[in-house]
Order: structure tokens, then C-alpha cells, then sequence
């Protein structure tokens, strides 16, 4: 007999630089709304911004929320499914990408494997997270973390 889990809201960033990025995103945002043991609760606007420690165009970003039966590896698991439906490759670290899902924050949870880490080591440090994330969360991210990205370009769509 298998017990069942107690849904998480879990948190994950979207964002895309190759092709129609917007396309590509806005496709992403519906393909999380169909993960098994997941439902969509709530997610951001769009936003264009400049890349951060990558090449390429800008990016078209996002965050949803998802509640989730789900563990967080399968989470992970299913989101890399996702991008490799979109033509996802990984030639390199930071490569322009066709589509990119991070988990962020899975519940209050903190993981630290080989695989996953959560909460994501470098989201502190993006206005393409937080920025988001404050429209959908505004409780997960405090007034300081947004100021502290305040010089990189993002624009709203």
C-alpha cells in the first residue's frame, strides 16, 4: 500500500534564448500544467531580459508555481523532459538555450546532491528569478534581494 504525499509548491524559473523564445516559453508554461501529480497554481508575466553569464539574444523568462505530489527528483526529471521536447542540447555551461527550467524552491525544502540543488544556488543573484518570482511570491523574496539585482536589464512584457 503506498502512502501519499503531501502536496509542495514548487517553483520553477522558465527562460529561453534560441528561436522564438516567446513561443517556446508560453509552450513550456502549458506543458507544466500537464506533469502527472502537478497542477499550475500561478504564473508570471513574461519578461525579456539581457543574458547573465551566457551568450546569445536575450531572454524571454518566467516563473510558475506548481503544487505537486511529486518528489523533487521526479519534478526535476519531468521538467528535463520538458526541455528536451523543446530540442533542449547542452554543448557547454551557459550555452544559448532553446528552453531552460530550474527548480527554484521546492516547498521550504533544501537539497544538496550531485543532481539537484535547492534552493537554487544562483537565483539570489538574477533579476530574471526574482523579479518573476516576486510577482507570483512576493513573499519568497525579500525588498533587499531585488535591489541587489537592480542593475541588470529586465524589462516586463
Amino acid at each position: 500500500m503506498s502512502v501519499a504525499r503531501a502536496p509542495v509548491v514548487a517553483y520553477v524559473g522558465i527562460g529561453g534564448n534560441l528561436g522564438d523564445a516567446r513561443a517556446t516559453v508560453e509552450r513550456a508554461i502549458e506543458a507544466l500544467a500537464q506533469v502527472p501529480s502537478t497542477h499550475r497554481v500561478a504564473c508570471s508575466s513574461l519578461y525579456r531580459s539581457a543574458p547573465v553569464d551566457a551568450g546569445g539574444p536575450d531572454f524571454i523568462n518566467a516563473v510558475a508555481a506548481l503544487e505537486t505530489t511529486l518528489t523533487a527528483p521526479a519534478l526535476l526529471a519531468a521538467l528535463q523532459n520538458i526541455e528536451q521536447a523543446e530540442g533542449r542540447e547542452r554543448p557547454y555551461r551557459n550555452a544559448p538555450r532553446t528552453l531552460d527550467l530550474d527548480l527554484l524552491l521546492y516547498g521550504d525544502g533544501r537539497i544538496d546532491s550531485t543532481a539537484l540543488v535547492v534552493p537554487h544556488p544562483r537565483m539570489q543573484e538574477r533579476a530574471f528569478v526574482l523579479r518573476p518570482l516576486a510577482e507570483i511570491a512576493p513573499a519568497r523574496v525579500s525588498d533587499a534581494a531585488v535591489a541587489a539585482v537592480a542593475g541588470q536589464a529586465i524589462e516586463r512584457l
